[in-house]
């Protein structure tokens, strides 16, 4: 499948998922069965071929770490799983990806719904200019997620789940832009569970906190694996070996290597992912 931004190429009627965001719990797959799959993914930029063929399974309820030098398409891959590239003016795909086996470039596909199943992290906190509050339930409100009666209940759910509930529950209606920076960011992963995701992207969720912060989001992430799928790009390879269940190594827009993360971090079978490893890549 090729496509420009906004235009894909047609597929079989029976493939056109609408990932309509879900008010229910759906049926889980069991941990370790994939739940995205990237087939043969490549991914341009205007002329510039940035993402190279890329096959890659995601394991369901597992921690997915992206490894990788700068520039090697870490973050176009992830931000790919959910069409955030597609704001970029200019860019083209070939390939596909997948989210339990229906293709998210279908015809027909709801883009806004596909978005509230696969929540996304950014590299800094970016709460939005309301109360503490509001930043949870903006997303269940705007959508109608659940009733409104049971909004204040979801937003208490999600600020628990993200490890900030016990810090901000007596000063709901501050603004979220006063917490500090680690705050911020589980700030941020809880109004992405407000809108009931079934996969959580992070773009380097840590590079902006101090170390502090920085272990309280980790071991957010590894609590977090018991219900969500989590992806996450990060250039600390020590953070990819604590949180992370698989490891994926890309390369100048390839992926040289998967695998579970023990492995390929003390027995990699690709040179240029040892070199990497070590500190000898260049």
């Amino acid at each position: 499948m090729t496509t420009t931004m906004g235009r894909p190429s047609p597929l079989n009627s029976r493939e056109r998922p609408t990932f309509a965001p879900r008010s229910e719990p759906r049926d889980r797959l069991q941990p370790g069965q994939p739940v995205i799959e990237a087939r043969d993914f490549r991914f341009s930029y205007g002329p510039k071929l940035t993402l190279k063929g890329i096959d890659l399974a995601i394991p369901e309820q597992a921690v997915t770490a992206i490894i990788g030098p700068s520039g090697c398409g870490k973050s176009t891959f992830l931000r790919s799983i959910n069409r955030l590239n597609e704001l970029i003016p200019g860019t083209r795909f070939e390939g596909d990806i997948v989210l339990e086996g229906r293709s998210i470039y279908a015809p027909g596909t709801d883009v806004v719904g596909l978005r509230q199943r696969i929540g996304m992290v950014f590299q800094r906190p970016n709460p939005f200019p309301k109360s503490i509050y509001d930043n949870v339930a903006y997303g269940p409100v705007m959508n109608a997620l659940v009733p409104k009666r049971d909004i204040p209940d979801l937003v208490e759910q999600c600020l628990r789940q993200a490890a900030l509930w016990d810090e901000v529950k007596d000063r709901l209606d501050e603004p979220g832009t006063r917490l500090s920076g680690g705050q911020q960011q589980r700030l941020c992963i809880a109004r992405a569970l407000g809108n009931r995701p079934q996969v959580l992207l992070m773009d380097e969720p840590c590079s902006a906190l101090d170390p502090l912060a920085t272990q309280r989001v980790e071991e957010l992430i590894v609590q977090l694996k018991a219900m969500y799928t989590i992806v996450i790009v990060t250039h600390n390879m020590q953070q990819a070996a604590r949180v992370s269940d698989f490891t994926g190594f890309f390369d100048a827009g390839e992926l040289v290597e998967f695998g579970p993360t023990g492995l390929v971090f003390t027995s990699p079978v690709q040179e240029r992912t040892e070199a990497y490893i070590t500190g000898r890549f260049g």
